[in-house]
């Protein structure tokens, strides 16, 4: 890594180090503004589409995934 290269990243964290917690309350607040219900509203047409068209499957996979872990170890 070059001088440069390093002031470069310092710099970023630096940057990093201000604008993170104004961020963050900014985020804060815009929770707090939020009303759920009409955020509920607003996405129930995309939850009902997504639940007619991708309907649940049998199984979440993490049988099957643990099975595959079991085999692993055993190798």
């Amino acid at each position: 890594m070059t001088a440069e290269e390093r002031e470069l990243m310092k710099k970023w964290v630096e940057t990093w180090k201000t604008t993170g917690p104004i961020l963050e309350r900014l985020r804060r607040e815009e929770v707090k503004q939020t009303d759920t219900t009409e955020s509920i509203l607003i996405l129930n047409d995309a939850f009902e589409s997504a639940r007619l068209h991708y309907p649940l499957r049998p199984t979440s996979g993490l049988v099957e995934q643990q099975a595959w872990f079991m085999k692993a170890l055993e190798a």
